[in-house]
C-alpha cells in the first residue's frame, strides 16, 4: 500500500512556524489576509531547492512576490494558445501588482545550466530528463550559449557553466523587455529591471551593470566580515 502520508518534514517545520515566525508576526499575516500584498520587488528565481529568495534576502511574508522556475529563465513575449506559467505571473506582478523592481537571479551550480553544457545533443534533447517539458524549456538559453563560445582549455566545466548563468540572466532581462507592458513602464520611469547572481558555497550575492553587462559583488563590507569568522 502506498504510504499517503504528509512528509513528517514538512510537519515538523509548520509545528514550528507556529511556534515562531506566525505567533510572533500574526498580525502582519491577518494584515496581508485583510488588505492583500503590496510588494515592491518581483524575483524570478531557480526553483533549485537550495536557493530561496525569502531566506537569501530574509524578506518577511508580503516583502517579495516569487516566481521560480527551472533555471531561472523568461521567455520573450509570445502570446498564444499555449500554457505560460512565468508569462502570466509576470503580467501579474507587473500589471496587477505594480511591482517597482523585476530581478532575474541566477545562481552557481544549477543543474540546468550544467547539463546545458555538459551534453552535446540537440538543445531539445539536452538537459537533465527524457521528459516532455525540460528540453524544450532550456532551449531558450541557446542565444546566450551561442554568444558564450567554446571553453577555454583552463577553465573547469563549473567556471564555465556559471559564465553561461550570467549570460542566461541578461538573456532573461532582454526576453522582459519583449513584453509591451514592461517596455511601456520602464521607459516611464516606474519599473526598473536588474540581474543578480548567487554563490550558493560562499553566499556572495552579484549584481549586473547593464553597461558593461559585468556582475559585481554587493554589501563587500558584511560579506567580509562573515568571511572572516573562525568557522569559516
Amino acid at each position: 500500500m502506498t504510504d499517503t502520508a504528509f512528509p513528517e518534514s514538512l510537519m515538523r517545520g509548520y509545528e514550528s512556524f507556529l511556534g515562531h515566525r506566525f505567533s510572533a508576526e500574526q498580525q502582519r499575516f491577518r494584515g496581508l489576509a485583510e488588505a492583500g500584498q503590496k510588494p515592491e520587488v518581483m524575483l524570478i528565481g531557480c526553483c533549485d531547492s537550495r536557493v530561496s529568495p525569502e531566506v537569501i534576502f530574509d524578506a518577511g511574508p508580503g516583502e517579495i512576490f516569487v516566481v521560480r522556475n527551472v533555471a531561472n529563465l523568461v521567455p520573450p513575449y509570445l502570446p498564444n494558445d499555449d500554457l505560460h506559467g512565468t508569462s502570466a505571473a509576470l503580467e501579474f506582478g507587473v500589471m496587477g501588482l505594480r511591482v517597482a523592481h523585476v530581478v532575474v537571479m541566477g545562481h552557481a551550480s544549477c543543474g540546468g545550466i550544467r547539463s546545458y553544457v555538459e551534453t552535446d545533443a540537440d538543445p531539445y534533447q539536452r538537459p537533465l530528463s527524457p521528459g516532455d517539458f525540460i528540453g524544450k524549456w532550456m532551449s531558450l538559453i541557446a542565444p546566450a550559449f551561442a554568444s558564450l563560445g567554446p571553453r577555454r582549455a583552463d577553465e573547469t566545466v563549473a567556471a564555465y557553466a556559471d559564465r553561461l548563468g550570467h549570460l542566461a540572466v541578461i538573456q532573461s532581462l532582454a526576453n522582459l523587455r519583449s513584453f509591451p507592458c514592461v517596455e511601456t513602464l520602464e521607459k516611464k520611469g516606474r519599473l526598473h529591471l536588474h540581474g543578480a547572481f548567487f554563490g550558493i558555497a560562499d553566499g556572495r550575492l552579484q549584481v549586473l551593470d547593464e553597461a558593461t553587462g559585468m556582475f559585481h559583488p554587493v554589501a563587500e563590507a558584511a560579506f567580509n566580515a562573515v568571511m572572516a569568522q573562525p568557522h569559516f
